[in-house]
């Protein structure tokens, strides 16, 4: 048995009673929190049994469960900055036809400098939604996949498509789309082989047709039918901007939200990304089906989609968790700092009360174990839940002077000094224990360099 002790250290829990120790300690052992409370460990237990015994000071730290990232593209981190001055539309017509280029030694090399970052800034669960699938391009789950086990993060890719191509009424060019019983044959294909639906699982497959517009409604029906045949979550874009209110409008007659019910696509077994703009009876219908939402505030703000209503969402007590998005709309990719960002969006919208520091980093951490549905195992510092730890420096330079580490964590420039998953070392003393960092960033340097030229650019 391995255990580790983390003590001296200021620990939010995220629990339901909100519970905070100022001088605390947490014990992990075989992968799981055995204890948790105030001043040091007790003796019998920071010495009882066989087996080794891993000693962590905290001083000048902040303990907090590790973050949960629910919505991303991990592929994008190769096109980061291309298309920098346009709204969502604009910004996919320009990249559709250089994501046509990629392949599975492209997207592995992304994954993993993607996902080796996340870990860096905090992240210890990410989902990732993937929807371009080239022909002849490999198996791109299998790739991502790989990336996520050499990197050692707790994973949720989420088997994306499009089949409604520019010649039947879609945004995308029929190059990049799919044939509809393809897609679904490669998602059951996807789950059968990789899902593992263990509460201590490292790996969940989720059914994610890609945006109202650019999957038809066959598709979206077909793959909601799937997903609850296999027993697995469903994602989606949806409500990310006006250009998509008016779409829908056109080729629907109805809202996003109203469209999704229509398609069976409200449940607690589903969370949409971006969503904002909800108006009042969606927000009312989201909360009545338990549906989740992947608040993304850096990629709305870089695209100008707009300011999500997140204080009425959680008013109504819709599961909403936090997500950094593709590296093309969010190229530092930080995962701290979504904290940051999703309340000042909350307080630029509402006001100075819609959101405080504990509110986003529940976010960030609870919400988004709801939205994957895994708030029983991930998301709080609690005894018997999985060892997903993230611990914070809030002391030095940048923090000295704050007196309030959680303020620090989302106000302030904390640092992250060690990450665990499962209790296993991901990050200590502010590096990367799993992969060279450096072999991360020159690989997806390297393909970003041979994607451009695959686009002439």
């Amino acid at each position: 048995m391995i255990r580790t002790i983390v003590q001296n250290c200021h620990i939010a829990t995220c629990d339901g009673a909100g519970s905070e120790y100022e001088d605390g300690h947490l014990i992990v052992e075989d992968g799981r929190i055995a204890a948790v409370g105030t001043g040091p460990a007790p003796r019998p237990l920071a010495g009882a049994g066989d087996g080794q015994t891993i000693h962590v000071d905290g001083r000048g730290c902040l303990l907090t469960p590790g973050l949960v990232n629910t919505h991303h593209h991990l592929y994008q981190w190769v096109t980061r900055a291309v298309s920098q001055d346009q709204t969502l539309f604009g910004w996919l017509t320009t990249l559709y036809p250089i994501w046509a280029g990629i392949d599975a030694e492209i997207v592995e090399a992304a994954a993993a400098a993607n996902l080796g970052w996340l870990a860096l800034t905090g992240c210890t669960t990410s989902s990732d939604h993937h929807y371009v699938f080239p022909k002849r391009a490999g198996d791109l789950m299998e790739a991502e996949i790989s990336a996520a086990r050499r990197i050692g993060l707790r994973f949720h890719p989420a088997r994306g498509s499009m089949d409604l191509g520019q010649s039947k009424g879609g945004l995308p060019p029929d190059s990049v789309v799919e044939d509809r019983d393809e897609i679904l044959s490669a998602t059951a294909d996807a789950i059968d082989t990789y899902n593992d639906p263990s509460e201590e699982s490292l790996l969940r497959i989720v059914v994610a047709p890609c945006s109202p517009f650019s999957v038809s409604e066959g598709l979206m029906r077909e793959a909601a039918d799937l997903a609850r045949q296999k027993g697995v979550r469903l994602h989606t874009h949806l409500a990310e901007t006006t250009d998509e209110d008016d779409y829908c409008a056109e080729h629907y007659g109805c809202t996003p939200t109203q469209y999704a019910e229509r398609l069976g696509w409200l449940g607690d077994d589903v969370w949409m990304a971006h969503c904002v703009h909800l108006d009042d009876d969606a927000i009312e219908r989201f909360a009545m089906t338990g549906t989740g939402v992947a608040h993304c505030p850096t990629s709305n703000g870089r695209l100008g989609a707009g300011l999500a209503p997140v204080q009425r969402l959680l008013s109504r007590q819709v599961p909403v968790g936090l997500g950094v998005d593709g590296a093309a709309s969010n190229e530092s990719g930080r995962m701290v700092d979504e904290l940051h960002q999703a309340l000042l969006v909350a307080r630029l919208r509402d006001g100075p009360l819609a959101l405080s520091a504990r509110e986003a980093l529940r976010m960030a951490t609870v919400g988004g174990a709801r939205c994957l549905g895994r708030e029983r195992e991930l998301g709080s510092l609690e005894v018997g839940k999985l060892a997903d730890l993230a611990l914070w420096r809030v002391d030095g330079i940048s923090c000295d002077g704050i007196s309030d580490p959680v303020a620090t964590l989302v106000f302030g420039a904390p640092t992250l000094e060690r990450l665990w998953v499962s209790g296993r070392a991901i990050v200590e003393q502010q590096e990367l224990l799993t992969a060279d960092a450096d072999a991360l960033g020159a690989g997806a340097k390297r393909a970003a360099v041979e994607l451009a030229a695959r686009a002439g650019r």
